[in-house]
């Protein structure tokens, strides 16, 4: 009766699984975010490729490319399966292990040695016995089997936190296409940036090389003095430097690209010297702050963090607790090769262990503290990834609404410009005016230009930020 009620104790107590169970930390999200926006928000699917809706085909290529090739993404998957390895060295500590041993051995029995009795040896050896003096040969064939008990759960908190890390390593990966996507959009969008730029720039030089030539015809003619010759030649030799380093802008943007989608920097040069103007930005609605906290693959990997150091605290815990083991070593056990396989030449062992530790000077309790730590510091880093999150969404939406602000105002400025330049025109011909003051005006539209060119693209390269913030670009979102 006491043997079967330990039985059952043993039995109640492999129901229990030691240390705390993991729940999604309570993450204090506002109900709206403080930005004007659309609470409607984006579909999952728009946002895993948001990048389309710029309308833009080649950056649609070069992202599925940085997705597919991204060296730091590669590198994330090779992570996924190191963990997923891991999964399985964690749960085979729940499995018994199983060894099969054979061995051949010829002893000799010193004639000065006490002889060996009958059934001394090792476990399974078959007791060797001999006079002092003799020799003989031992072969031996069999198993040797070895399985812990998980009665306190260890081994399950164990596999537990395996496979939350490989969660967090999914969602690491994740993470990287999504900014993989985000550095190819803004390395692309700059470079359409410059690009425009430098077309900008040549049509300023030119405009500065006719008001030169004007000046030199007025120099001769005794109109004005060599002052302000001198002085357009310089202006001219200032918009004329601004290309060098504008072209070598743009080439370093596509290096940028060619590194973001694994190839060599100067690979893509053919494909993007060709000059495009800056694809149109599209309104994205913000939708809801609480939305990050599913869409947000940073978020999503700091969760499943969590979730490990919980499970590790469980695995601390279990070494307070005693450990049983169950062995057993079948053989096949004879000093001649020809009755190794005899029925006579059986031989076995079966046993339990049990080791409960008593005093280890607070090496078990030390590291369920640390333990403990570790998940306090998880936890902390999962609210900074919520308040981070939430940060970006709304640095995003001040940052594209001054944009389109600022757009909307250079664009009546464009207008008066242009109106300017066209009113001047028409007085020249109608001889009411020099070219000069048609240049002049040409020169101050050029320069509401340029401002517009560089808005055009911040406001693209602003929606790329919102459109991660908001957690896009993983194409695992997908349906």
């Amino acid at each position: 009766m006491k043997g079967r009620a330990v039985l059952v104790a043993l039995l109640l107590a492999g129901c229990t699984t030691v240390g705390p169970n993991h729940s999604v930390p309570d993450a204090a999200v506002p109900s709206q975010y403080a930005e004007p926006h659309d609470a409607q928000g984006l579909s999952d699917a728009e946002l895993a490729s948001w990048w389309r809706q710029f309308g833009d085909p080649q950056l649609d290529s070069l992202i599925a490319r940085a997705i597919a090739l991204n060296l730091d993404v590669q590198s994330a998957a090779a992570r996924i399966r190191e963990a997923r390895a891991r999964e399985l060295v964690a749960g085979a500590r729940n499995l018994p292990t199983l060894d099969a041993q054979a061995s051949a051995t010829r002893q000799r029995i010193s004639e000065n040695a006490i002889p060996t009795p009958p059934g001394a040896g090792a476990p399974g050896s078959g007791g060797a016995f001999g006079l002092p003096g003799s020799e003989f040969n031992t072969f031996r064939l069999g198993l040797d089997a070895s399985w812990e008990i998980d009665l306190f759960g260890g081994t399950r908190r164990g596999i537990e936190a395996a496979g939350a890390r490989t969660g967090a390593a999914t969602w690491t990966r994740r993470d990287l296409q999504a900014t993989a996507a985000a550095e190819v959009a803004n390395a692309y969008f700059t470079l359409r940036t410059v690009q425009d730029r430098m077309a900008n720039a040549k049509a300023d030089l030119d405009r500065q090389n006719r008001e030169e030539q004007l000046r030199q015809a007025r120099f001769k003619g005794g109109l004005i003095n060599g002052i302000d010759v001198e002085q357009q030649k310089s202006d001219a030799a200032i918009a004329a430097a601004e290309l060098p380093a504008l072209r070598a802008q743009a080439d370093a943007q596509i290096h940028a690209i060619g590194l973001l989608t694994g190839t060599t920097p100067e690979a893509l040069i053919a494909e993007l010297s060709p000059a495009r103007t800056i694809p149109a930005s599209p309104t994205i609605p913000a939708g809801l702050p609480s939305d990050l906290l599913r869409r947000r693959p940073d978020i999503r990997a700091a969760e499943r963090e969590v979730a490990a150091a919980t499970a590790d605290i469980g695995v601390a815990t279990a070494d307070l607790y005693p450990r049983i083991s169950l062995t057993a070593a079948p053989a096949l056990v004879s000093t001649a090769l020809t009755s190794l396989l005899d029925w006579g030449s059986r031989s076995y062992s079966l046993g339990a262990s049990l080791l409960w530790p008593l005093f280890d000077g607070g090496k078990a309790r030390a590291n369920i503290e640390v333990a403990n730590a570790r998940q306090e510091q998880a936890l902390i880093a999962y609210r900074k990834s919520v308040l981070t999150a939430l940060k970006d969404v709304e640095d995003a939406l001040s940052r594209t609404q001054a944009d389109r602000d600022r757009l909307t105002d250079l664009a009546r400025s464009h207008e008066a410009a242009t109106r300017a330049e066209a009113l001047s025109r028409t007085r020249f011909r109608g001889g009411l005016v020099t070219y000069s003051e048609v240049l002049t005006n040409q020169g101050k539209r050029l320069s509401v230009e340029k401002q517009m060119i560089e808005t055009r693209g911040a406001l693209a390269r602003d929606s790329v930020a919102l459109f991660k913030a908001l957690g896009g670009g993983w194409p695992e979102q997908q349906p």
